[in-house]
């Protein structure tokens, strides 16, 4: 402890003369603590008392199906088991180094929910000073803050360990992991567990490249979930088909479209409507479900534990950047043609009625062409048209005997 003390000290008289007397050159600290502190002066108070919080519901949405969530999940155990034995509270973060999820001994719990060491918390040393979660994100690689070498008083008490975590696939940084604990409880150790714990996370990941906050389906990519559900039904986890029955796959096509969850009730009712099926008869469906996704459905409420990518959300993305012409060609056609499911239904109405009038808005000739292939009898879509041909183009377009034709089969 006298060691640790003294260390402890100096840390604290490092941080004196460069923060009350303004000193840097005489500052016998670490170049990246020292470039952070400088970092830190510029925009945080010096009494500061917690970290920023950002938006809770955005957070939230952020964490929710992301890669980072499904390998917490994955290895939740062993990350509490650490925080419990140690009396740590171990973070995850995303790139920015805002907060996604912790927990903590029953000690470290407390000190942090009074700083907003919590979900939403901003950790950027922008936001709260020098930590080591900035640090190793900054830096990309594992980073120790000890002490006073933090920059806010609040958390001179702390010592914190952190490193970088990357997706197994791409290699691109997703966030941070980080434990923490008083000062007085440093140990040699503290560096290489981290280490540990940020491998276990990233061994956890699903072998993905396309991200939750990425809407556009991507060829190349290969997501957790990949869904096709216009025109017709296929699924993908990790790049392998999945053989599932009718039932089984609107089944997956409300999760995937609910990613948030839903309750038993809401699935039965979105499943069957008004159908007299038992609630029994729905959960086996979901327990065969279950096993062919290798277990990645959580329950109560059902919700998929992997990255999700559906051609539905992908039309919808489409249609809402305005692009036309890409959202027609990704439009595969009725969503799960014949299906008997309420919400199905309505939702494959809701993505052709947004496809039709966003090509009413916007005729494009070649989209026109193509759509029409899937809605042979729509003359309202050829008029429009063909209308728009003769105001900008006098008629004289190379698609106009096309569209003409066209127009007279779907009259007949």
């Amino acid at each position: 402890m006298g060691e640790l003390d003294q260390r402890r000290r100096a840390a604290l008289t490092a941080w004196t003369t460069f923060v009350e007397e303004g000193d840097r050159s005489a500052v016998p600290v670490r170049p990246e603590i020292l470039d952070s502190w400088t970092r830190s002066g510029a925009s945080v108070a010096r009494d500061v008392g917690h970290a920023p919080l950002a938006d809770e519901s955005e957070t939230r949405s952020f964490w929710r199906g992301s890669p980072l969530q499904i390998a917490v999940e994955r290895v939740e155990e062993e990350l509490r088991r650490t925080a419990e034995d140690g009396d740590l509270v171990v973070a995850v973060t995303d790139p920015a180094t805002r907060v996604l999820w912790t927990y903590g001994g029953r000690v470290m719990r407390r000190r942090a929910e009074t700083v907003n060491f919590v979900a939403g918390g901003r950790w950027d040393d922008r936001s709260v000073g020098t930590n080591a979660l900035d640090l190793a994100n900054r830096l990309d690689r594992p980073s120790m803050v000890f002490s006073a070498e933090h920059y806010a008083p609040i958390v001179h008490n702390w010592v914190c360990w952190a490193a970088p975590l990357h997706d197994p696939v791409s290699g691109k940084k997703l966030g941070v992991l980080d434990i923490s604990t008083t000062w007085d409880r440093t140990h040699p150790i503290g560096l290489a567990t981290v280490r540990v714990l940020a491998r276990l996370l990233e061994q956890a990941m699903p072998r993905t490249q396309l991200y939750v906050d990425d809407p556009v389906l991507d060829d190349t990519a290969d997501p957790g979930l990949v869904l096709t559900l216009l025109g017709t039904a296929e699924a993908r986890v990790d790049g392998q088909r999945l053989l599932l029955n009718r039932r089984q796959t609107e089944i997956l096509a409300l999760l995937a479209l609910h990613p948030d969850g839903l309750s038993l009730d809401q699935l039965h009712t979105m499943l069957y409507g008004d159908h007299a099926v038992t609630f029994s008869t729905l959960k086996a469906e979901v327990s065969h479900l279950r096993h062919a996704l290798g277990g990645q459905l959580a329950s109560r409420p059902y919700r998929l534990l992997m990255p999700i990518a559906t051609d539905v959300d992908h039309v919808l993305a489409l249609v809402r950047r305005g692009d036309v012409a890409a959202a027609v060609e990704a439009y595969g056609g009725d969503l799960l043609p014949g299906t008997e499911s309420p919400a199905l239904t309505e939702m494959g109405e809701y993505v052709a009625v947004a496809v039709r009038e966003a090509l009413l808005a916007d005729p494009l000739p070649d989209a026109v062409l193509h759509y029409i292939e899937r809605a042979p009898y729509d003359t309202a879509v050829l008029e429009a048209c063909l209308e728009h041909l003769a105001r900008v183009h006098g008629g004289r377009h190379p698609a106009v005997p096309l569209l003409k034709a066209r127009l007279s089969v779907a009259r007949l």
